[in-house]
């Protein structure tokens, strides 16, 4: 082993960084997806309403979508909490 590389920190960084760097915006975009799923049609369309909807009229989707929201802000707060505590 190479005493200017210490394999082992650098692998628990790959993974972090896999997880964070791109783990944390597909989570995200999961949750815009499952947001946005259309539910029972109630025979009036978007245009009828009065315009475009942002949310879908699922409740399983919303609440999908609220737990993948959730546990972004998560790791979010926990980054931010981890940098100001400096560990």
């Amino acid at each position: 082993m190479n005493s200017w590389i210490d394999l082992d920190a650098l692998w628990k960084i790959v993974v972090i960084g896999l997880l964070a760097g791109a783990g944390l915006p597909a989570l995200f975009a999961v949750g815009l997806r499952a947001v946005s799923l259309p539910g029972r049609d109630d025979g009036s369309t978007a245009t009828e309403t009065g315009g475009d909807r942002v949310l879908g009229s699922n409740p399983l989707g919303l609440a999908a979508g609220a737990v993948c929201f959730t546990v972004v802000l998560a790791a979010i707060a926990w980054g931010i909490y981890s940098v100001v505590a400096g560990t």
